[in-house]
């Protein structure tokens, strides 16, 4: 995988005279010339322009100390995390591949030229710890689509050193303002450079206002329920390249945002055409599916290794603790490395543009079109009353296999419900949030109790292992005395979590 970078900076439009003194701002104690660097940048992206819709930039630049291939996500204003590999002819694989699901089958072509005469600075301590590095770029855009265009400006660009301290920003732009220096009015380069030199800039000699991306307030059932599928496909296809990329909790973020999407098509078929959607809630079912093979090695490696970290010393026979780290690396890359070719697999994609078109052209029913309150309520009380037979059914079992099975199968219709109470909140308001949180806490205690019954078929191998080695196994049985005691902890809880639904507005 190519390298990261978290960057943190912040442009300034440029005056004539450059940039002012800043010896004396912030433990600056000196202010060091480092030279003009001439970098040449070339921006891709997709002829709609599909990256830079997401806030993404895609370069080849040459020239300067990190010539290579960029690709750069946005993380908060002025800070974006930033993928670089080697100078190549072509994208290289690793990059194209984090941005796949944005650009699926659409052809990344060049967009722009950029070549800049960088005036460096680097703005140092009393020690010489370099701060921050700022410079003075002397810009000129040239459009490579379209009819062209060309457009020149001057900027002020401060890079925070690695590790420092964002606050250090916040002093050192005090002193530009009083300098007269103000903040950019556009959040990139690439940014700048299709404004300036866009058909409409050309012709009008204004630059385009960007089109208000917000849309109208739900006022119908069917606006509500689009609205919340629409945000949980957003989350997966932005969480794509974190999870190619192992980025911690990526993984079960994106498989949250799959049920939710499944579970609104499941719950609210009286607002979209089950005729239709039942297909895609079976292929989002599959992708859970796939991305739960990764997440529940993860959570299981956690659960194990805090357990027998907690164990007394004296308590510890044997190489348990390098067993189960071995156990869950040799897990890990095996279930990562299946989870990645899910996500290269045409099936995925074929999902995310199934999902795309469903939004774009939803199978409304007439339920749709009606006032939310009603309609969404009902759906969320129907998975309720399912929800409730489920949970009474699994209290009334006895302790065992069978028990176990009929929780987790209430565990699954209680991540349902939640999802259908978040989805119908901003209709219904107070009662629906009541119920997503009850209904949160229920899932937790009962995903406690299946992470239990999980860890204790995993000791059980570990210690056939163990044995067949000639290893103790006593610390495996005092971890698995210890998960059975925690399920039995969370089955005696069950009651009262089941009763905060119960006894709310949806009981």
């Amino acid at each position: 995988m190519a390298d990261a970078h978290r960057e943190v900076e912040r442009k300034y439009e440029s005056s004539d005279s450059g940039l002012p003194d800043l010896t004396g701002t912030a433990g600056i104690a000196a202010v060091l010339d480092k030279g003009l660097v001439e970098l040449d940048a070339t921006y891709y992206d997709t002829r709609d322009q599909r990256l830079t819709a997401a806030s993404l930039t895609l370069r080849r630049r040459t020239g300067g100390a990190d010539a290579g291939w960029h690709l750069k996500f946005p993380v908060a204003p002025g800070v974006r995390d930033e993928i670089q590999a080697p100078l190549s002819d072509t994208v290289p694989d690793d990059i194209a591949a984090l941005v796949r699901s944005r650009v699926r089958g659409a052809e990344l072509i060049p967009v722009v030229r950029l070549r800049s005469a960088r005036d460096v600075r680097h703005l140092v301590d009393a020690d010489g710890t370099l701060l921050a590095e700022a410079s003075v770029d002397a810009v000129r855009a040239d459009r490579l689509t379209g009819a062209g265009g060309t457009a020149q400006w001057t900027e002020i660009e401060v890079e925070l050193a690695d590790g420092g301290d964002p606050a250090f920003l916040d002093q050192l732009e005090k002193r530009l303002r009083k300098a007269g220096v103000r903040p950019s009015a556009s959040a990139s380069k690439l940014a700048r450079a299709l404004a300036e030199t866009s058909e409409d800039r050309r012709t009008t000699g204004r630059r385009k206002e960007p089109k208000d991306k917000a849309s109208k307030p739900p006022a119908t059932a069917g606006d509500h329920v689009l609205r919340y599928l629409r945000a949980q496909r957003d989350a997966l296809v932005a969480l794509d390249p974190a999870v190619r990329r192992d980025v911690p909790d990526s993984v079960h973020r994106m498989r949250v945002a799959t049920r939710r999407a499944r579970g609104t098509l499941r719950t609210f078929r009286a607002v979209l055409d089950r005729t239709v959607t039942d297909s895609v809630a079976a292929e989002l079912k599959w992708l859970a599916g796939e991305l739960g093979v990764d997440r529940d090695q993860e959570v299981l490696a956690d659960r194990l290794t805090s357990a027998l970290d907690a164990l007394p010393p004296h308590l510890v026979h044997g190489p348990v603790h390098d067993r189960l780290a071995a156990w869950a690396r040799a897990r890990h890359h095996s279930t990562h490395g299946h989870v990645t070719a899910v996500l290269d697999s045409r099936r995925y994609l074929t999902l995310l543009d199934t999902l795309d078109a469903l939004l774009t052209d939803p199978p409304l029913r007439r339920a749709a079109a009606r006032k939310p309150q009603k309609v969404l309520d009902k759906a969320v009380r129907e998975d309720v009353a399912r929800l409730a037979g489920l949970v009474e059914r699994a209290i009334a079992r006895p302790p065992g296999e069978e028990r176990d099975l009929a929780l987790h199968e209430a565990r699954k219709k209680a991540k349902r419900t939640r999802y259908a109470a978040e989805a119908a909140t901003p209709a219904l308001g107070d009662p629906a949030d009541a119920l997503a949180r009850a209904a949160k806490a229920l899932t937790t205690l009962l995903g406690d109790h299946q992470d239990g019954v999980m860890a204790r078929r995993t000791l059980r191998e570990l210690a056939a292992v163990a044995h067949a080695a000639g290893e103790s196994t006593f610390t495996y049985g005092m971890l698995y005395g210890g998960q059975e005691a925690r399920a039995a902890a969370a089955e005696a809880d069950l009651p009262a979590a089941w009763e905060g639904i119960r006894s709310g507005a949806y009981g």
